[in-house]
């Protein structure tokens, strides 16, 4: 079997474009693969054009750790967030050839699964007026939903320092999403690398009484030491590395003992093959693994083959129940959440496939996400442009 091109389909939002490729061989087998990219998505689809005559065609797909060396390597430039992303849409939509082509799974090709189901936290759902009384209705609508999991970043736009008024706003909100959802339901808590350490820690210590289980990039992702002076002095358990593009960069993380629960991107790091492989390296550090997920179904359908032969995995994020739902219907067998989990799929490959017509019912925007503009949080570029 033998690569014979790719395609490339972009689903439009306002705020987010999702880039799907298909990967189609000489036997009629076609695999998909899936990232967000946020104001890059030209660059990929440029970046997947020169991978495609340089790597791709011709080369077997079954071959996948080849074709991920060559792609990553064989340009000799240092490989970045686009490149790792094009990597990562390729090499997931080989697994799911293979997949096809065995009969089987994608999970059942890295060890078989340790799961049935996998627990999802529900994100995107707070696109309402910043105030205790909607986020209080926001995640009670959650919860009714089944899940039993949701995140929010309840601190506008904070950058570095947030005063001593704008403190006991966001405090509020969390009051009232912890109030609305009880005190079973998991409560995790964004900080999208706003803030200094010495201003995270003492909202660290402000939230501990909503016992929320994790603080996620509480500073910016570039310096492990300021992440670190957090761990140190926090009981809370903290989250990162959606930002980090090459499971190599995980190791000085790892090293530092800064975190308890990593949060790689399938879409960024490389693909299935490229997190399971982090995710081991993690146990022997006795980390936990959640992945962003802020893609589409078949990006949720990659993160869900990771969760299934995965022994430290803890949970994943899904945002199409409630940001852009209905662009789910462009993929036909989209991972559903029931009850508060996904069921492991026994499908051959990712089990899911593109509906091609229906991506070009939303064709790509000049999608434009600013988290430091006010009303981020509504999904809005008008109404979060300064």
């Amino acid at each position: 079997m033998r690569i014979t091109g790719i395609s490339t389909h972009v689903v439009g939002t306002p705020w987010r474009n999702l880039t799907y490729v298909q990967v189609h061989t000489d036997e009629g087998i076609t695999g998909v693969g899936e990232t967000r990219m946020l104001g890059r998505t030209d660059a990929l689809l440029g970046y997947l054009r020169e991978a495609e005559a340089n790597h791709l065609a011709g080369s077997d797909p079954f071959a996948v750790e080849d074709l991920v060396r060559r792609m990553k390597y064989g340009d000799y430039g240092r490989a970045g967030e686009i490149v790792m992303s094009g990597i990562a849409c390729v090499e997931m939509a080989c697994w799911d050839i293979k997949g096809k082509a065995l009969g089987v799974p994608v999970w059942q090709l890295f060890g078989g699964k340790v799961t049935d189901r996998v627990k999802a936290y529900a994100n995107g759902w707070y696109t309402v007026e910043r105030t205790p009384e909607a986020f209080h209705k926001a995640a009670s609508t959650v919860v009714e939903r089944g899940y039993r999991a949701l995140k929010l970043d309840p601190f506008g736009t904070g950058h570095f320092e947030l005063d001593h008024a704008e403190t006991l706003h966001s405090l509020s909100l969390v009051e009232a999403v912890r109030d609305a959802i009880g005190p079973e339901t998991e409560l995790l808590v964004e900080m999208h690398g706003r803030f200094s350490p010495a201003t995270a820690v003492r909202i660290a210590g402000e939230l501990e009484r909503f016992h929320p289980s994790w603080l996620e990039e509480p500073v910016p992702p570039e310096n492990l030491k300021a992440l670190a002076k957090v761990a140190e002095k926090t009981r809370l358990p903290i989250a990162t590395g959606e930002r980090i593009h090459d499971r190599i960069e995980f190791r000085e993380l790892f090293e530092s003992q800064a975190a308890d629960i990593i949060q790689p991107d399938v879409g960024h790091i490389g693909g299935i093959g490229e997190t399971r492989k982090l995710a081991a390296t993690a146990e022997t550090h006795y980390v936990l693994i959640a992945p962003h997920n802020v893609g589409g179904s078949v990006l949720t359908a990659a993160s869900l083959q990771v969760a299934g032969c995965t022994p430290n995995f803890k949970i994943l994020e899904h945002f199409n129940d409630f940001a852009d739902a209905e662009i789910k219907k462009v993929v036909k067998g989209a991972p559903q959440v029931v009850d508060g989990y996904f069921q492991l799929s026994h499908e051959p490959g990712l089990g899911v496939d593109l509906d091609t017509d229906a991506a070009a019912e939303f064709p790509q925007q000049q999608a434009h996400f600013d988290l430091w503009a006010e009303g981020w949080e509504k999904r809005d570029p008008k109404g979060g442009r300064q």
